[in-house]
């Protein structure tokens, strides 16, 4: 290896595309020339458990504010119940402890993403509110690159995960909730084949 190896030559679209992938992704460590082909983002269908949790707890939670009264007279229950006043806070406190939690599900949900570029494969992983990882694995030692989909609804919703493995440590890197994993990975092998054989990788 020479002591100052000469950059290669990078051509006016490849930097242009290189610009346009640092503009949209700038929390990517993207090399010189290095640009984004795709951004895989998780199937939406991931969050209707816990939104829909938390939307039926803030409604039942509203409900019973809004109708204490009514509640209260309905089933015989004044005796030793506080008034509205009372527990109007202790709701309201629910209800907010309730919506951040949705929110947190939302966020690192959403915020796990995984980028396939001309030279590489980024995994954006959101393992909690404040844990936070990067992985960047090169496509010459991708070695296998697969998908799977178990289950009626993932072939309805057309969701399911990605699987790579690395030559070398053998280690396997996961990606679940992808919409259109099939596409993805067609995508992912074709780059890594191209880059394998010192082709252009579109």
């Amino acid at each position: 290896r020479p002591l100052e190896p000469q950059k290669p030559a990078l051509s006016h679209e490849a930097m242009r595309r290189h610009e346009r992938s640092q503009n949209l992704y700038p929390f990517l460590n993207l090399s010189e020339g290095e640009y984004v082909i795709s951004a895989v983002r998780r199937h939406p269908i991931g969050l209707v458990i816990p939104l829909s949790l938390g939307t039926l707890n803030i409604g039942i939670a509203l409900g019973v504010l809004f109708n204490y009264s009514a509640i209260v007279e309905t089933f015989s229950l004044m005796g030793g119940l506080a008034d509205v006043g009372a527990v109007t806070l202790p709701i309201l406190a629910f209800v907010a402890a309730v919506g951040f939690g949705m929110f947190v599900a939302w966020y690192v949900y959403t915020s796990n993403k995984f980028f396939l570029t001309n030279e590489s494969v980024i995994q954006e992983i959101q393992i909690s509110l404040f844990s936070r990882q990067e992985q960047t694995v090169s496509l010459s030692n991708i070695e296998d690159a697969s998908f799977t989909q178990n289950g009626i609804l993932q072939q309805i919703f057309n969701y399911g995960d990605i699987r790579l493995s690395t030559e070398g440590d053998e280690t396997t890197y996961r990606f679940s909730y992808v919409a259109n994993p099939k596409d993805h990975i067609a995508r992912l092998n074709n780059a890594v084949e191209a880059f394998k054989n010192g082709r252009p990788v579109e």
